[in-house]
C-alpha cells in the first residue's frame, strides 16, 4: 500500500517522570504506524540510541522522529525524564504545539512531571495525559487522573489547559484506550486524540526564511547538524542564510548545505521544508543553540525561553598523577578545553568557564548525575583528566546581602520500617520534611525541602539506610538563605606511600585499618588513595610490602591470604565520596582515588595554612 503524501502537519513532545515510559511509547507509536518494514529488526528502546543511555536505561538528549498517521505528519520529540537533564525539555517546548503527559498508573505524578509540565503550561501548551501502565496489578488509573488536574490546578493552567483529554494505556501491550478496561486493541485512540487535540503549527509560509536552533549536534561528515522548528518561510537546499544571537547580532553568513528531515528513526535529506516544520540544517559552522538562521535581509531574532541557571559546579583539570597518558590519548588541557567547550555550545544546561590556572576548567550543570554523564562521554573518547568534588553555587541576595543556596525538593518512597532513619538523616543534613503520607503496601511517600549541598552524596547511604528498596527522586525547587553547617565525611583515607603494583600480603595487612578499594595486582603510586581509614584521619601506607622470606617453612594457613572484596564505586559515588583535598582521576579503562596534593610535605603545608587562616 503506497502512502500518500501528508497534507497537515502536528508537533508533539512527550514528557514525563524517568521510567514512566516515554521512550517505550514513542517505539510503540513507530511500529504502529507503519514506521517499521514488516520484520524489520529494531532494537527495544530505539530512540535510546546512545551507549549511555542503553546502559542506564534513561534518555538524556532529546530526539526527534516522525509518524504518518492518516493524512497528517506527526512529529514527536522523546525527551529526557531526568531532573538533570531538564535544559533539553525545556528547549524542545519551544518546538512544538502540544505534549503527551505520560504518567505511572501506580505512581502517579512525580517530581519531574511537576517540572515539565509547569514549564509546558506556562508556554500555553495544551496537554493530553496518558495513564501509563495501566496493566500493573497496583494500577489506581483515576486516582492518578484525579492527582493530574489537582496537579495541574496548583500550576496554575487556565481553563482549556484544564479541559484536557485523558487516555488510559499500557505502551509496552502496544494499546490505548478512552477508560482502563479497554478495548485494549491498538494505539488508534492517541492518534486520534492526538489530530483533533493538537492543532497545527502556526506559522507564516509566505514570510521569510526564519528558524530558531533548538540542539547541536556534530556529525563527522556533516559538521554542525542545528535541528529546530522553521517559523517562517521555506527552507531549501543551497539557500543563502545568516544566522543571529538573541540579541540581534550578526553571527555568520553561509548556504544550507543539507537539509534533513525526520522519518521514522532517520535523517532523510530533502530539497526543501515548509513552515511550522522540525527539520535539521548543515552548512554553518559558529551558530549555536538559541540562534536564529533567516534570511540574510532579516535582522529581528526568534524569542528563546531562558533556561534555569546551574546549581553545581566542578573543576575538570589535566591528569597530572604518575600514571597518566597510559590508557587515554587526549590528556593536554588544550583538547580538554576545546571538547568542554564544544558541550558548553550544543548544552545550555551546562556553563564552562576558564580558571585562573591553564590547565583547569570550571564546569556547572544541573546535578551529578549530568556531568557524571559528560565525564563518562568523554572518559569513553579516550580523554583522561582529573575532577573536583562538586560543590553548590551560591548567590547574594541584592536586597538583604544574605547568601542564598539551592534548595531542591526531594520525594522519597520507602517501606514504612525505614521512614524514621530516612527523616532522621535528612534532618541532620538540614531538610525540611513537607509531606508525609502513606501510599499503600506498607510505603510512605515522604516530601522534604533539602540544601542542594546536603544531598551530595547522600543517594549511597539512602540505599544502605533503606537496603536497597527506597527511591529517591531530586528536584530544583529555588534559593534559600544558606542553611548553616553539615557534617561532612567523618572517615578519613588510607593514602599509598610508594609507587608500584600492589602485593595481596600487604593489603591483608591493611584492611585492618579499613575498608580497601583496591585489589591486588593493580597499580599504585604516593598520594593514591587505596581505602576508607576506620577513624577520621588520613594514613599513609605501604601496599608494596612483600613478606619477609625465611627458612623455615610456615603452615599453610599463614600462606593463603584471603581479602575481603574491596570496595568498588560507581562515577557518581566516587565524585560524591572525595573531600575537597581530593580528586578523582579518570581515564578510558578505569579510575582512581586520589589527594589534589600528592607529596605527603605538600599536603602537611597545606593543612597548617588552613589551620592558620581559620585561626585568624
Amino acid at each position: 500500500m503506497s502512502v500518500q503524501p501528508p497534507t497537515s502537519l502536528r508537533n508533539i513532545a512527550i514528557i514525563a517522570h524517568v521510567d514512566h515510559g516515554k521512550t517505550t511509547l514513542v517505539d510503540c507509536l513507530l511500529r504502529q504506524s507503519g514506521s517499521f518494514r514488516a520484520g524489520q529488526q529494531v532494537a527495544e528502546r530505539a530512540m535510546d540510541s546512545g551507549d549511555i543511555e542503553r546502559e542506564r536505561g534513561i534518555t538524556i538528549l532529546a530526539k526527534c522522529t516522525s509518524v504518518q498517521w492518516k493524512d497528517t505528519r506527526i512529529n514527536i520529540v522523546d525527551t529526557p525524564g531526568h531532573a538533570d537533564f531538564g535544559g533539553e525539555v525545556e528547549r524542545i517546548l519551544d518546538m512544538v504545539d502540544g505534549v503527551l503527559v505520560l504518567v505511572d498508573a501506580a505512581e502517579g505524578p512525580m517530581p519531574q512531571t511537576k517540572f515539565v509540565l509547569g514549564k509546558a503550561l506556562a508556554l500555553g501548551l495544551r496537554p493530553i495525559v496518558v495513564v501509563n501502565k495501566t496493566d500493573r496489578p497496583d494500577a489506581r488509573p483515576f486516582e492518578v487522573q484525579n492527582e493530574m488536574f489537582d496537579l495541574m490546578g496548583a500550576l496554575g493552567a487556565h481553563d482549556d489547559q484544564l479541559d484536557f483529554p485523558t487516555l488510559f494505556a499500557s505502551a509496552k501491550q502496544g494499546w490505548a484506550a478512552a477508560v482502563p478496561e479497554g478495548p485494549r486493541d491498538n494505539m488508534d485512540p492517541l492518534f486520534d486524540v492526538i489530530l483533533s487535540h493538537v492543532h497545527e503549527p502556526e506559522a507564516e509560509p509566505d514570510g521569510p526564511f526564519r528558524m530558531l536552533v533548538t540542539t547541536l549536534e556534530y556529525d563527522n561528515y556533516l559538521g554542525r547538524v542545528l535541528t529546530g522548528r522553521i517559523h517562517s518561510g521555506v527552507a531549501r537546499v543551497n539557500q543563502a542564510v545568516k544566522a543571529i544571537t538573541r540579541d540581534g547580532a550578526r553571527i555568520e553568513e553561509g548556504r544550507i548545505m543539507q537539509l534533513l528531515a525526520f522519518r521514522g528513526l532517520e535523517r532523510v535529506p530533502e530539497a526543501e521544508a515548509r513552515a511550522g516544520d522540525i527539520v535539521a540544517v548543515a552548512g554553518l559552522s559558529k551558530s549555536s543553540v538559541a540562534d536564529t538562521i533567516c534570511d540574510p535581509k532579516e535582522t529581528v531574532p526568534l524569542a528563546a525561553q531562558p533556561v534555569d541557571p546551574p546549581t553545581l559546579a566542578m573543576t575538570f583539570s589535566v591528569n597530572d598523577s604518575p600514571l597518566a597518558g597510559r590508557d587515554g590519548d587526549k590528556v593536554t588541557s588544550r583538547l580538554i578545553g576545546a571538547r568542554l567547550k564544544r558541550e558548553g555550545e550544543g548544552n545550555v544546561a551546562i556553563r564552562i568557564r576558564e580558571t585562573e590556572t591553564a590547565s583547569e576548567f570550571e564546569v556547572a550543570g544541573r546535578g551529578e548525575l549530568q556531568i557524571a554523564v559528560l565525564i563518562e562521554t568523554m572518559r569513553r573518547e579516550g580523554f583522561e583528566l582529573s575532577v573536583s568534588r562538586p560543590r553548590v553555587l551560591f548567590r547574594t541576595d541584592p536586597e538583604t546581602g544574605q547568601q542564598m543556596e539551592p534548595i531542591e525538593e526531594v520525594v522519597i518512597d520507602v517501606d514504612e520500617e525505614f521512614a524514621g532513619a530516612v527523616v532522621e538523616k535528612l534532618g541532620q543534613r538540614r531538610g525540611e520534611m513537607t509531606d508525609m503520607r502513606p501510599t499503600g503496601g506498607d510505603k510512605q511517600r515522604i516530601t522534604f525541602l533539602a540544601p542542594t549541598r546536603a544531598l551530595i552524596g547522600y543517594h549511597s547511604e539512602f540505599m544502605t539506610d533503606t537496603r536497597g528498596t527506597g527511591i529517591m527522586n531530586r528536584l530544583f525547587h529555588g534559593y534559600a538563605p544558606f542553611k548553616g553547617a553539615i557534617k561532612g565525611r567523618n572517615s578519613g583515607t588510607l593514602i599509598s606511600m610508594a609507587s608500584g603494583t600492589m602485593v595481596a600480603y600487604a593489603l591483608w595487612n591493611i584492611e585492618e585499618r579499613g575498608k580497601l578499594f583496591v585489589s591486588p595486582g593493580e597499580a599504585t603510586y604516593p598520594g593514591m588513595i587505596i581505602g576508607e581509614h576506620s577513624r577520621g584521619n588520613d594514613l599513609e601506607v605501604n601496599p608494596l610490602k612483600a613478606k619477609q622470606l625465611t627458612n623455615i617453612r610456615t603452615h599453610s594457613k599463614d600462606e593463603a591470604i584471603v581479602l575481603t572484596p574491596p570496595v568498588r564505586m560507581s562515577l557518581e559515588e566516587a565524585i560524591a565520596y572525595i573531600a575537597d583535598d581530593e580528586l578523582v582521576e579518570v581515564t578510558p579503562s578505569s579510575f582512581r582515588l586520589r589527594k589534589r596534593l600528592l607529596d605527603a610535605n605538600d599536603r602537611k603545608r597545606a593543612a597548617r595554612k588552613d589551620k592558620e587562616a581559620a585561626a585568624g
